[in-house]
């Protein structure tokens, strides 16, 4: 395990910023002729229509790695879908999927609590439904099967773990200011994955109970994780637009949002290997 800390400030609305610098980092390797193709893939969990947002770069060749993006509580909104964009201007098939359906997407915190509620309180189903979409993703003509990751944010970063304690065929799971729901001793005996995780020290939602039993138990499973604590930072910390929600310990922090997104860059390196070229 590996567990370190930094003391960043806040600072203003970066995201822009962190999108042109994605942007510079995809010019350098790859062609300056690149299209991002995005699409909507329709898949079904039982009765409940679900509507993915797959994306890549159409200038690259030949198979490469694939990410899912989980959502916030939210539902999928443009927030996760521009993670998503990111993450194919960086070189890899990136397929934000849908765990509410019916394209439903809260504007109010009471209603997002309800929903995420909704989908947390059968553990099973839950997988489940986040299972579905990571063999979506693996059975893309573009994507490596073999080298696929989940990466998530707040109720999606709770989600990834979920796939790791389910015993996901995946090589890493990165979760963005999550839950850190702990693994159960059933779960321990599953996690294959590396594990990723960037966590706000002043997170409210997140008790440093919650934090140490969550250690505790990937420790237990032998489990290769890495724990990046900010200081000075709440909950939601990369999303831009969490100032606006006017929520009690809910803010955005420029510093630890770019930190920890070149900290997953690395983290994807080190699992996949080099990404490909046009």
């Amino acid at each position: 395990m590996l567990k370190l800390s930094y003391m960043p400030t806040a600072g203003p609305d970066m995201f822009r910023k962190l999108q042109f610098s994605a942007l510079l980092l995809l010019v350098l390797p790859f062609s300056a002729w690149a299209v991002i193709h995005s699409e909507t893939i329709e898949y079904k969990d039982g009765e409940t229509a679900l509507a993915g947002f797959l994306v890549y770069n159409d200038a690259l060749q030949g198979k490469r790695p694939g990410v899912i993006v989980v959502h916030e509580w939210w539902g999928l909104n443009d927030y996760a879908k521009r993670r998503a964009e990111i993450l194919a201007e960086l070189g890899f098939v990136a397929f934000a999927i849908d765990m509410y359906g019916d394209r439903k997407v809260a504007e109010h915190g009471e209603k997002a609590k309800t929903w995420m509620a909704q989908i947390t309180k059968n553990v099973d189903a839950w997988q489940k439904r986040a299972l579905l979409g990571l063999e979506i993703l693996k059975k893309h003509p573009l994507v490596n099967p073999s080298h696929t990751a989940a990466i998530g944010y707040c109720f999606g970063g709770a989600t990834v773990m979920q796939m790791a304690y389910a015993g996901a065929d995946l090589k890493g799971v990165v979760s963005f200011h999550g839950s850190l729901p702990p693994a159960t001793k059933e779960q321990q005996t599953n996690i294959e994955a590396k594990v990723l995780v960037a966590q706000g020290a002043d997170d409210p939602f997140v008790p440093p109970e919650r934090v140490l039993a969550f250690e505790q138990a990937l420790d237990a499973a032998g489990a290769d994780w890495q724990l990046m604590t900010y200081g000075g930072v709440a909950h939601g910390f990369t999303n831009p637009e969490a100032d606006s929600y006017g929520i009690d310990g809910v803010k955005y922090d420029e510093r630890a949002d770019i930190r920890s997104w070149a900290l997953m860059q690395s983290f994807f390196d080190e699992i996949f290997g080099q990404r490909p070229s046009s």
